[in-house]
Order: structure tokens, then sequence, then C-alpha cells
């Protein structure tokens, strides 16, 4: 018996280490293809478009290949050291050099990504020490710092990389701080570092980096002395140059309150009151992290401390926010990747895809990255590695699936449903998103005028041949008739989006498990209804010429220009096929059907995709067929959900089999008693 034990156990031990290697094969062979890719656009731009900041610096009409100061043009923005770095690289061809540089940049993320995965606080499992370092690089490169680094040709990923080293893989006291002393001398506000070092009992490597950074600065100032008093005096460490410190590229505080409307001698003090602020109790914080064990999370903390106090803090500077994602937040496992995907969305998606575009959300649209690093720096309450929870968080709550009728339909073993509400936060972000990168590929999933228009007149055709060509009877019908007309205008508009946010919200609210399994239906809808968008792109009826219909939403369309659509600039007028509009009100109508408690709520919710239907067809949006469409996908939704969750009524496991998830206490459904049907309740 023992041997047998001890067979399995092994044999699972090797499965695991299989499956392990074959996901780091994966992933390095990933790495390998964005390494390759970011090469590639950076080199396919034309010479005028990409690395423009090393061309302003070194090219042919560089500031560093004329005379006087480098910084009378006002297009560089480093430190005189920088500058001194720099110089010889005038000499090289540009062409070469671009190459040279761009590959240069990516061995520098690469061995970021290394030394960062080497640094992760112990104990970690077996399986995150494969993995790390393929992870760490691929993330690495998707960010938008080393995104925009890559194409603007700058240095600021060697600082970053130089203070790892310093504190990771450097040893004794004169090198670390030599080597950030360096960082400092090409990033200033790297010199926060030092006081990382001094008030963790490193003082000799403190001093070392400061005196390392005093030396360089004075190099650059003996050679150009000029240049050193317009960047520390006359510039205030390079506050005034570049861009204007209030774009929304100044992720710091000082070019937050520049941009919400403070100046002058108030903006400066409230600059410098905050700015100390946040380093006493960041710093504070780092040294907690450090003398804990988790060195990582307070350089990353202390990073993101210099991101907020530096007068300019620009895109490219903002690495330090992708390094808190090292922290652990969160006692539950269902929270535990809150705070991995902030940072990682903030990190490697523009603003305007996380939030939308709502006049009370500008602000934070805005200083999106400054958010994230003053979250990381005095916010996010990061885990010690003492607390229970460090490796071992509540288990999540799941439930067990009922039996399924039909029992040829495989249920995927790996998408189990849970009975817990899911992470608000996660939640939005993953709603958000998936909006955004639909709103994108709707709009990229576009053809010829021709194709949409050829595709309008088969469809017109074989509702002919069914006989249900009602579009332009109810189009005209609806026009004489003003106030039907505006009815059908403005619930076309409107309830497209309130209703099923609505739904999904109460659901969140009252019926979690239910509120899961909702979601998962809409969203496979939606991606399906993609895939017609992008395979088969429709006119609808309204922009068909020669057929009479009337715009009743948009005005009148000039059928005689090759643009005649006026909202083509902003969204793909020929994604028809199939009909989301009708397809999300047949969700609704479908969930509320289900789940509502009362006949007349049942009723209610079936009267919306009835009266989506009928204005879509008669403000000559949609063809008859495009609410099919729509219907289709929706239906397909759901039993793509089927698939992979098995049916909508689940049960709570026995208590006697719940184990270890009894301690994450009662379920937020704690209204349906152990055994009955989740969501059965109508």
């Amino acid at each position: 018996m023992a041997n047998a034990e001890r067979s399995v156990r092994g044999n699972a031990t090797a499965d695991l280490g299989t499956r392990t290697g074959a996901a780091r094969t994966v992933l390095w062979l990933l790495v390998a293809v964005l390494a390759v890719r970011q090469m590639a656009v950076v080199l396919r731009q034309p010479p005028g478009e990409r690395l423009t900041d090393l061309e302003t610096w070194i090219g042919e009409n560089g500031v560093l290949h004329v005379a006087g100061s480098v910084y009378d043009a006002g297009r560089f923005t480093g430190t005189p050291f920088a500058g001194l770095v720099l110089k010889p690289l005038t000499a090289s061809a540009e062409q070469t050099l671009g190459v040279v540089w761009t590959f240069g940049s990516l061995l520098l993320v690469a061995a970021l990504g290394l030394v960062a995965a080497r640094a992760l606080p112990t104990p970690v499992s077996r399986r995150t020490t494969f993995l790390a370092a393929p992870v760490a690089i691929a993330l690495l490169m998707l960010s938008l710092p080393v995104r925009n680094a890559l194409h603007l040709g700058q240095t600021s990923i060697l600082p970053v990389l130089l203070v790892l080293v310093a504190c990771f893989v450097a040893r004794g006291e004169r090198l670390p701080g030599v080597l950030i002393g360096v960082a400092a001398a090409l990033q200033p506000a790297v010199l926060l570092f030092a006081a990382l070092l001094w008030l963790t009992g490193r003082r000799q490597a403190a001093v070392t980096g400061g005196a390392a950074f005093a030396a360089c600065t004075a190099l650059a100032a003996a050679a150009m002395p000029r240049d050193s008093w317009t960047y520390w005096v006359h510039h205030v460490a390079g506050a005034g140059l570049g861009e204007r410190p209030d774009s929304l590229a100044n992720q710091s505080l000082h070019g937050a309150l520049l941009r919400l409307g403070f100046e002058g001698p108030l903006e400066i003090a409230l600059f410098l009151a905050l700015a100390a602020g946040v380093t006493f109790l960041g710093l504070r914080r780092a040294v907690g992290y450090a003398r804990d064990g988790q060195l990582l999370l307070a350089v990353a903390v202390t990073g993101c401390v210099a991101v907020a106090l530096s007068p300019t803090a620009w895109q490219h500077q903002l690495l330090w926010v992708l390094l808190a994602v090292v922290g652990r937040v969160g006692t539950r496992a269902s929270d535990r990747l809150v705070w991995p995907a902030v940072v990682v969305l903030v990190l490697t998606l523009p603003g305007k895809m996380l939030l939308p575009n709502v006049g009370a959300l500008l602000p934070v649209r805005d200083n999106v990255l400054l958010i994230a690093a003053l979250g990381a720096a005095c916010v996010a309450p990061f885990l010690s590695r003492t607390s229970p929870h460090w490796q071992r968080p509540i288990p999540t709550d799941y439930a067990e699936p009922v039996a399924s009728r039909f029992r040829r339909v495989p249920l995927l073993p790996f998408w189990r449903r849970v009975l817990s509400r899911p992470n608000l936060l996660l939640e939005l972000l993953l709603i958000r998103v998936v909006y955004s990168a639909y709103a994108k590929v709707r709009l990229a999933a576009t053809a010829g005028r021709s194709t949409a228009e050829e595709h309008g007149r088969q469809i017109h055709s074989i509702e002919q041949w069914l006989h249900i060509d009602i579009e332009h009877w109810a189009n005209h019908a609806v026009v004489e008739v003003t106030w039907l007309r505006d009815f059908f205008d403005y619930y076309y508009s409107t309830f497209h989006f309130i209703v099923p946010l609505t739904i999904l919200g109460v659901l969140y609210v009252r019926r979690p498990s239910d509120y899961r399994w909702a979601r998962s239906s809409i969203g496979f809808a939606t991606v399906l209804a993609l895939v017609g968008f992008w395979l088969y792109p429709l006119a609808p009826p309204r922009l068909m010429p020669g057929l009479g219909f009337i715009d009743t939403v948009h005005g009148v369309q000039d059928f005689a220009k090759p643009d005649y659509g006026t909202l083509t600039s902003m969204t793909n007028q020929y994604a028809a096929m199939p009909s989301l509009h009708f397809g999300w009100s047949l969700w609704c109508g479908v969930v509320i059907v289900l789940l509502a408690p009362k006949a007349w709520m049942k009723a209610l919710g079936l009267l919306h995709p009835l009266f989506t239907i009928s204005a879509i067809v008669a403000t000559g949006n949609h063809w008859v067929l495009d609410a099919a469409g729509g219907a289709a996908v929706v239906a397909m939704g759901f039993g793509l959900t089927y698939v992979l969750s098995g049916p909508r009524t689940l049960r709570r496991k026995p208590a006697a089999a719940e184990g270890a998830s009894v301690e994450a206490g009662p379920a937020e459904d704690a209204g349906n008693p152990v055994g009955e049907p989740v969501g059965s309740k109508h």
C-alpha cells in the first residue's frame, strides 16, 4: 500500500513537472515573439517617427551636435550627466545605432525581468520559480513605460535596472552605493533609494550612493558648466524641460496639481506638502517591507514615491509601479488577484480603455498612473510574511453542480462555479476592458461600402423570399406618427446599455452565483457577435441607397458622398449582423423570466426585447434577419456557459465535504440554506 501511494504521488509530481515545463516553454516563446514584435514595430517606423528622443539628441541635427547649451532648443530633457554619457554616441551611424539601441534596450528589459524574478520574496513555490522570469519579462515588454521608452529611444530602463542590481546582485556596500549614485545621476529622483539604504541600516552604501551621485554631477558640471546651471538652477532639476508640465504625460503630483487648476505659490506649497507626506509614509512602509523580507516590494514602493515627488514623471519613467505587482493584498483567495490585475491593466492599457469618457471620471482617468503609484506607496494593505494568509489565503467557496439532464454534453472540468460574490473592482475592470476591446474590434471590423451594400442586398432578397421584408413599411408607418417615432428613437438610443447593466447590478447584489452565470453568457454572446461583424459587414436599411428608408435617429444621409455615414469615424456603421441591440435585449428578457420572483416582472421583462426589435426595425437601423442573428449568438452564449460550467441551478457542497472552505465564513449567498438549489427561488 505504501509503495502504491508513493507511486501515485510520484506520478502526480512528474505530471505537474511536465505541465510546468510545457508552460515555461510556451512563455519563453511568447517572450521571443514579443521581443521580435517590439523591434519590428520600432524599426519599421519611418526614420523621422522612431526613436524620436534619441534622434533629437544624437541625430544629424541633434542637440548634442550643436555648439552651446544642449538645453537651448528645449528638446533635451535628460540630466547633464546623461548628455555627457550620450555625447560619444554621436559618432555612430544613425541607422546602425537605431538597431543596436533597440536591441540593447530589449536586453536591458530581459535582464530587469530576470533580476526581479530572482528577487521575489520567499518562500515561493517551485512552479513560481520556473515561471517567474518569462512572466516578468513578458509583462515588462507589454507595459506602457517599456513600449514608450522603446519608441522614443529613452534611457529610463537603465536606472531601474541599476537599482535592482544594486539591491539584489551586487555584494558589499561600496558597489551597490555606486550603482545607485550613477542611476540617480541619470534620473535624480532615484536618489531616494539612498535614503532607503540609510533607513534599513546600510549606511555605508547610502553614503557611497550620495557621493557617487555628487561625483557624477560634479563631473558633468566641470565638462558642461552652462548646461548644469540651466538644468539644476534655471529649470529646477529639469522641471521646465520637454513637454508642458501640466500635460497628461507628466504623471507626478506636480503635473496633477497643475491639471487640477492650481498654479503659482499655492501649487508649489501644496506640492511640497503632499510630497513630504507621501515621502514620509512611503519610506516608512518601504522600510517595514524590507525588514519583513519583502525587499523587492520595498524597492517598488520607494520607486512609486520617487514618481510622485519628481517634478516631472513621464510615462517611460513609471516602471516602478509595475514592480509593485509582487505585493500581496487580500486574505481571501478570490480577492488575491485584484491588486495584480489593477496594476497590470493600468500599466498595459491607456486610461481611456479603463474608464469611460464621463466628466466626473476624467480627473481619475487623466491621473490613473499617478493614482496607481500613490496607491502602491501609501494605501495598498500589503500582507506581511508573518500573516497566516500569506501562503494560505481563505479558500473560495465552490458550488456543487447539479446533475445535467443532457448527460451526453461533456462539461469542461476547469471552470468551477462559486457561491461567493466576486470582487467588485475586478468585475468593473473586466467589464470595462472587455467592452473597450469590443468597441475597438467592432470599429476595426470594417469593409468597403460596396461590400456592405452587397450584403445588404443579399439580406433584403432573402427577406423578400421569406416574405418578412417589413422594414420599409414599419419605417414609414412610424415616421407618420410623431410621438411613436420619438418613442422608438429614444428607446433605441437609451435602453441598449441601461437595462443590461441594471440587471447585472441587481444580480451582483442579490444573486451572486446567478450573476456569474449571466455575466458569462452575455460575454460569450458579445464575443461571438464580433466574429459576425468581422466576417459579414452589412449595411443597415438606413444606409442602403435607393430603397427609400428614413434614418430617424441619425438624420438624413448624403449618399452622394463616399463617407456619407455621419458617425463612421466614431463607430462601424456596418456592424449590423448580428444585432446586439436585440441580442442584449433578448438576454435581458431570458434572465428576467428565469430569475424574477413575480409574474408581472417576468411579463415586463418580455416587453424589453419586443420594444427593442420594434425600435431597430422602425428606425431603419437593422433588418429583421439581424435580430435573428442576435438571437442566435445569445443562444450560443447560453450554450457555451452551460458547456463550460453546467446548469444554472447549483447546490452547495455538503458541510462535511467543504473542509477548509468552512473557515471562509458564511457565503454571501447566505439566504439559500445548505443543500437548497442556488438561484432556484423565483
